[in-house]
């Protein structure tokens, strides 16, 4: 009796402490893609584009207020100074994981160069990676133009 109350009590802590050890886990992933989301606003603003190409997806997609388009049109915009993310100051960031693919909400300030004009716009961005063979890459970037008052629900 006594071996088979410790079996049980065995179990019992088991699926106690799985839980919380899948949170750990998850915790880890979400704070591995707030850094590397935090890393692609510092590439973008170096005009680092060898390794922001490395990271968007060849069929990543990247919508913005005067259009949307791919990864070679991004990649030359960044690379030509068209656009020029000079800084983004993030507010606040929500991560969402399902399976494979993880959904970044990032409530920012952008300062940027706009064909030569200096803005500050707020936007909610949404980022959706894709976890392929053990790197995170960069699916699809959208901007969507808020106000001041704007909050992302987490």
């Amino acid at each position: 009796m006594p071996a088979r109350l410790t079996s049980l009590r065995l179990l019992v802590l088991l699926l106690i402490l799985a839980p919380s050890s899948a949170l750990a886990q998850a915790t880890g992933v979400e704070q591995t893609l707030r850094d590397l989301s935090a890393t692609k606003w510092q590439w973008m603003a170096d005009q680092n584009v060898d390794d922001l190409a490395t990271l968007f997806h060849d069929q990543s997609k990247f919508v913005h207020m005067s259009g949307t388009w791919g990864k070679v049109r991004e990649l030359d915009i960044i690379r030509s100074g068209s656009i020029h993310y000079k800084h983004a100051d993030v507010h606040d960031v929500a991560v969402e994981i399902v399976g494979d693919t993880a959904l970044l909400w990032s409530r920012i300030t952008l300062q940027a160069v706009v064909r030569g004009n200096e803005v500050s716009n707020e936007f909610t961005v949404t980022e959706v990676y894709k976890a392929i063979e053990g790197d995170w890459k960069l699916l699809a970037l959208t901007f969507s133009s808020v106000r001041d008052e704007h909050r992302i629900e987490h």
